[in-house]
């Protein structure tokens, strides 16, 4: 009887170590870069996105590598990546040859995930307006607000609601940087109230800031959407300024289905 038990004890860890040490089983399906780099504001919901990025690649086995501010982007370093998150980076981050690589690097056919700002990223880099899609202009203070969900087809979108009502801050954006944005989830501006100006917020020709910013509204409008880009995907959401937003099971599906397709290409469907 003893010797029935050892067998059976050695059988079960001999499968065990079998069944963990099997590179394909431990393989990840796919490898994500995470730029968190400010030169302008900050978000304090920074580390709240890092924390639950991190639990959404342990909950979906995919890996999460953190881009430290003071190394730089290289073509060598995107090696290996599926996808590059941009969480809510602000103002100029990349230097003229990061920005060579990086450009390299979506062309190859890889991916690109921006979260809320990501679109006030680097306004000057034309290519990177056109990656992202719409950039940043202004926005009301934090309120309560109706979302209208417009395509139930993108992954994670699939169990939301038609509409949903949420409390986050509320993006206005500047022109269209490029055609063919595919919509994903709707503003209803008739549920808060979009006014706001900024006093003295942009330089006049002289490089003065004696400009006023203003809001005003731009009617129902997108705040995510995702696009073909040069070679590479391209999805974005304005959501995500309340660090509570990181712990909310919709917006983690919303954004895990954003990195899924931006890494994969998948869960669209046709």
């Amino acid at each position: 009887m003893a010797t029935k038990k050892i067998i059976v004890k050695a059988t079960f860890i001999s499968s065990f170590c079998i069944l963990f040490s099997n590179p394909v089983l431990a393989q990840k399906q796919f490898k994500v870069l995470l730029v968190t780099e400010t030169a302008g504001w900050h978000h304090e919901s920074i580390d709240y996105g890092i924390t639950a990025i991190n639990e959404l690649a342990a909950a979906h086995n995919f890996e999460v590598v953190r881009q430290q501010d003071a190394i730089k982007i290289t073509e060598e370093g995107l090696k290996g990546m599926d996808a590059v998150i941009f969480l809510s980076t602000t103002a100029d981050i990349f230097d003229d040859n990061e920005q060579a690589a990086f450009e390299k690097y979506i062309r190859s056919g890889k991916g690109y995930v921006g979260i809320h700002a990501a679109s006030d990223t680097e306004y000057d880099w034309e290519w990177y307006t056109k990656l992202v899609g719409r950039m940043f202009h202004i926005h009301p203070a934090q309120q309560t607000a109706k979302l209208k969900i417009v395509n139930h087809n993108f992954p994670g979108l699939e169990h939301f609601p038609d509409t949903l009502l949420w409390t986050d801050e509320w993006y206005e954006f500047g022109p269209y940087k490029i055609e063919g944005l595919n919509d994903l989830i709707m503003i209803d501006e008739n549920s808060y109230d979009p006014k706001v100006t900024w006093k003295n917020r942009d330089a006049d020709k002289n490089g003065n800031f004696t400009i006023d910013r203003v809001g005003v509204g731009t009617g129902t409008h997108p705040i995510s959407w995702y696009h073909e880009c040069d070679g590479g995907r391209s999805f974005y959401t304005a959501l995500g300024h309340i660090e509570k937003v990181f712990e909310n099971q919709w917006f983690l599906d919303h954004l895990y289905g954003g990195i899924y397709y931006a890494a994969t290409g998948k869960g669209i469907e046709k």
